[in-house]
């Protein structure tokens, strides 16, 4: 019974192999042994010992003792002999357990042993006359029990539901998934060196919001019962970054978690990792060098190459990056001018002709972005930079001086698919207010994904900003490139999902 005097639900496994596990767990503890170890001291990862014992010839060996724990993938019974296999986080080694040496009682142990439990042994270092780098034990020790059978190689994973579901096990199963993570993290280590060989000092800013900002997304909302308020989990931490420009922190950046409570696909997940930089005297244009730097020196550090193949289409990330406007790139897909010289009106018939759905609230800006993601960004497949986005989509960006229905922004599209957003950043706080103004009447309007007024936002910028550019890049997106994964969630450890049935 639970707390409330509910029925807790058995879950424990009931399959044979499983409570033939369960019914060894009851022996060892009837035994007196605990089958799960509170420590086990490692002398050598699996890569650390490949790496001093390498060099060892076929049927040599050495007098050194080390110890290693990883978990049971293979065993093979030869009688006298049993060959275990133990995986650590770094690989593969062979545990070569010999009657002679480690008597009848402990061979026996060894014997009652199941793949997927977790196991320590300490020995000697063997090659075997096969050539198997291989560890011959005088001890090996029962670190913890797996009281579930792991699934077949190549059967009892191959589910895409179950293998998020159960991403523990997909890593035990699937090595190649492990290898994906494992570039992720180096990715976002080289990100991290690459900004802060830059002078940008890497900052932590609130995950809780008072007021949804810094960009257009609906946001997840919860409740602070001490103050007895309404919170929102971040959809950006753009507007808390810029508050630091403000109080002289000239080149700052945050790898942050992120949450807008939208669609999931192949690309989106409620949840999801960015990239913000902000860097202050520069603009559009520096942010550009920035943000091109920054992607080829991570494909440099991880990969050892800049020409990468993504869902088989090859992308050389080394040459120099296309440059071009939204309209001039929507113009030609569209072979008509698609441009603020256009009327509403026949901006509308061509999104009627290309199949875009339109709102009656929409003016030309909208309506010109509306078309550009339709006609043209699912072609672009080299690195291009988007430039000249319209003020309307585009409520923090700076306006280009004498062309005030156009802001100085670019996305970064790569594959069809936006990676990156930046632009020079808006400083002028009566500007700001109008915009916000303007977010505001589009939300009582009934757009949920307008921006709230920010009035302490509007207060740090009257105390003055400096020029300014920003980007924010999706550090998920980028990782899906780099390691040619089709959907967010083959870089995601543990993605959205509807609850299990």
């Amino acid at each position: 019974m639970g707390d409330d005097g509910r029925e807790i639900p058995d879950q424990a496994p009931r399959d044979d192999e499983s409570l033939v596990r369960r019914a060894k767990l009851d022996a060892l503890r009837a035994a007196g042994e605990e089958p799960y170890k509170l420590n086990f001291d490692v002398s050598h990862p699996v890569s650390a010992l490949t790496a001093e014992f390498g060099s060892l010839g076929a049927g040599e060996d050495v007098t050194d003792v080390v110890s290693l724990a990883g978990r049971l993938v293979a065993k093979r019974d030869q009688g006298r002999a049993i060959f275990l296999v133990l995986r650590d986080g770094t690989g593969d080694v062979q545990i070569f357990c010999r009657l002679n040496v480690l008597g009848e009682e402990a061979f026996s142990r060894i014997g009652e042993l199941d793949l997927g439990d977790w196991v320590g042994a300490t020995g000697t270092v063997l090659r075997t006359r096969r050539g198997e780098l291989s560890v011959v034990p005088t001890e090996v020790t029962l670190l913890s029990k797996s009281l579930r059978p792991l699934p077949e190689k190549y059967h009892g994973l191959a589910d895409t539901e179950t293998r998020y579901r159960q991403r523990y096990i997909d890593l035990i199963a699937n090595p190649e998934v492990r290898d994906v993570f494992l570039t992720r993290f180096r990715i976002v280590a080289s990100i991290r060196r690459f900004l802060e060989s830059r002078g940008f000092l890497e900052v932590e800013t609130p995950m809780l919001h008072p007021i949804p900002g810094g960009a257009t997304a609906r946001p997840f909302v919860t409740h602070h019962n001490a103050l007895d308020m309404e919170l929102y989990l971040r959809i950006a931490p753009e507007l808390y970054l810029k508050r630091l420009l403000v109080g002289g922190f000239e080149r700052v950046f945050e790898i942050n978690r992120s949450f807008r409570n939208e669609g999931i696909s192949v690309r989106h997940n409620p949840e999801f990792t960015m990239l913000e930089v902000y860097q202050a005297f520069t603009d559009m244009r520096g942010m550009i060098e920035l943000t091109e730097a920054l992607i080829k020196n991570a494909a440099t550090e991880v990969l050892g190459t800049t020409t990468i193949t993504y869902q088989g289409e090859v992308v050389d990330l080394g040459r120099n990056w296309r440059r071009a406007t939204m309209i001039e790139l929507t113009s030609e897909a569209a072979d008509q001018d698609v441009s603020f010289a256009r009327s509403l009106d026949e901006l509308r018939g061509l999104c009627a002709k290309h199949e875009v759905p339109v709102e009656a609230s929409w003016g030309k800006g909208k309506l010109i972005t509306e078309l550009f993601e339709k006609l043209v960004e699912r072609t672009l497949i080299e690195p291009t930079f988007v430039t000249e986005y319209p003020l309307e989509t585009s409520p923090l960006a700076r306006k280009i001086t004498g062309r005030e229905e156009l802001t100085d922004r670019f996305e970064l599209i790569i594959t069809g698919r936006e990676f990156a957003n930046a632009f020079s950043e808006l400083v002028d706080p009566v500007d700001q207010r109008e915009r916000f103004a303007a977010q505001m009447a589009a939300k009582a309007g009934g757009d949920v994904e307008a921006m709230g007024y920010d009035e302490d936002y509007l207060r740090a910028m009257e105390y003055g900003m400096p020029p300014a550019g920003g980007m924010g890049l999706g550090i998920d997106r980028l990782v899906m490139l780099l390691t040619d994964s089709a959907s967010i969630r083959d870089v995601l450890l543990f993605p959205a999902l509807r609850p299990e049935a």
